[in-house]
């Protein structure tokens, strides 16, 4: 994709840009210029964007009716050859553009040529760029909106079972787990507030800005912006077809989801393991061994796991690329698109996969409970308790309760199998109240703050994300 010329029938020159030139390009040449083999992706949009250019010229009369219905129809022609797989793309013709207009040209003659009056295939790249990512960053939002309802399931079926919450991966305090389902769903819903931020602001068009400056031609940019789903036009032409920020955001955007990704992945790894056995993923998204029989491997999760790297180098790519650059456009920005379509495939594969992961998973509640009554995960509500009911500094609660942790570390017992007795010899304010604040159910139960675990406050954010979810 690149600047236009005249055209021209030199003889051995691309007949698309071959006036400047007295023969046609090497073969080296040929091979690193040509995008068709990638940007035949982008067939729907630039015919889509096209049909709107012609319908435009006509109503501005640059084109006759006549010829712009003739362009309409040719164009959904090409469309119906592709989607049935009977298209011949040609690497001599570079670009999805010229194959389009070229296969246009051999069905309906001379009008096609006209179709590209007022337009440059600088801004035409950019509007059909753009099309396709806006189209893509609708199917990250939905793809996140059914991972979200998966994950809402998940929480509702658990919302008062308890489990261990870590901190460096070492018990920390019990949480449910319907919270931890719902922590997740809040943090998609981040991303998806990305993309749709994203979107919004790359839901201008470049259309009709050309080559750089504009045209002289008496067009309607607001029609064809209109036309194409676009808020407004943009409203500097340079600007128009040098930016690649919205490729840009929505790599930022995919690269954020897909860590996200990766940590949930990450501990449906731990959770699945023999150690753990905190959750059962289906066979649709495990494998075997070859060696060893005994092996159900959690091989989804680990590949979504490594998909950051992918997303990511797309965007370090793409910002690599774009840099250096000066106004307007420079052939680099061909290298955009590979990098886009690859991190665009492996959100939405990342997706898909999560979610169903998540619908098929099974939590082990026993062991879950098991768990969260280990590693004296009670510990802070015994400090809180001391606070509230002895009246201790919180600083001399945590250093009582921090020596009882080492009693019972040293018993090798869990805090509630201490003594009243031997509680209190750490301090003599600790009465048998203290047992009713060291169960797992109840410390779950008494975390009623905003945003809580307690099994009513994750019923709460369930309910609100029910109706946000419809």
């Amino acid at each position: 994709m690149t600047d236009d010329t005249k055209t021209s029938g030199a003889p051995g020159a691309n007949a698309m840009w071959g006036g400047r030139f007295a023969a046609g390009p090497d073969a080296i040449m040929e091979a690193i210029n040509a995008s068709i083999s990638f940007d035949k992706r982008l067939y729907a949009q630039d015919i889509r964007g096209s049909r709107a250019h012609a319908a435009m010229l006509a109503a501005t009369g640059i084109l006759s009716d006549r010829d712009a219905e003739a362009i309409g129809e040719g164009l959904l022609t090409v469309l119906s050859e592709i989607e049935a797989g009977e298209f011949q793309f040609s690497t001599a013709l570079e670009d999805i553009h010229m194959n389009v207009e070229a296969r246009l040209k051999a069905l309906i003659g001379e009008p096609a040529g006209r179709l590209h009056t007022a337009r440059s295939r600088n801004d035409q790249v950019a509007t059909d760029f753009r099309l396709w990512v806006r189209d893509q960053a609708d199917a990250a939002i939905e793809g996140l909106t059914a991972l979200q309802t998966a994950l809402l399931a998940q929480a509702e079926a658990g919302a008062e079972w308890v489990m261990p919450g870590f901190t460096h991966l070492q018990t920390a305090q019990p949480v449910t787990w319907g919270h931890h389902m719902m922590a997740y769903i809040e943090m998609f819903a981040r991303d998806i507030g990305r993309f749709g931020d994203a979107r919004a602001r790359m839901n201008e068009c470049p259309l009709g800005a050309a080559a750089l400056a504009g045209t002289s031609f008496p067009i309607n940019r607001e029609m064809t912006a209109k036309a194409l789903g676009f808020d407004r036009p943009m409203a500097n032409s340079l600007d128009a077809v040098s930016d690649r920020d919205f490729a840009l955001e929505f790599l930022s955007a995919a690269s954020i989801c897909a860590m996200h990704l990766s940590r949930f992945a990450e501990e449906l790894v731990i959770w699945s393991s023999a150690q753990f056995r905190f959750v059962t993923l289906s066979d649709r998204f495990s494998t075997g061994s070859s060696i060893m029989p005994q092996k159900k491997n959690p091989d989804a999760a680990e590949l979504i796991r490594a998909k950051i790297g992918r997303i990511l180098g797309a965007t370090v790519a793409l910002f690599t690329v774009m840099k250096g650059l000066p106004l307007a456009y420079s052939k680099d920005m061909q290298e955009d698109k590979e990098q886009v379509f690859d991190a665009a495939d492996t959100l939405m594969l990342a997706l898909a996969a999560m979610e169903g992961m998540v619908r098929d998973m099974n939590a082990n509640r026993a062991n879950l409970e098991k768990a969260a009554a280990s590693g004296f995960s009670t510990a802070t509500d015994l400090a809180d308790w001391l606070v509230r009911a002895a009246g201790l500094p919180f600083r001399e609660a945590h250093h009582v309760t921090g020596a009882l942790v080492a009693l019972a570390e040293k018993k090798g017992c869990d805090l509630p199998d201490l003594t009243l007795e031997e509680m209190q010899a750490s301090h003599p304010g600790i009465t048998e109240e203290i047992y009713s604040v060291l169960g797992v159910h109840n410390s779950v139960a008494s975390r009623q703050s905003y945003g809580g675990t307690a099994p009513d406050q994750v019923r709460a954010q369930i309910a609100r994300w029910r109706g946000k979810l419809k």
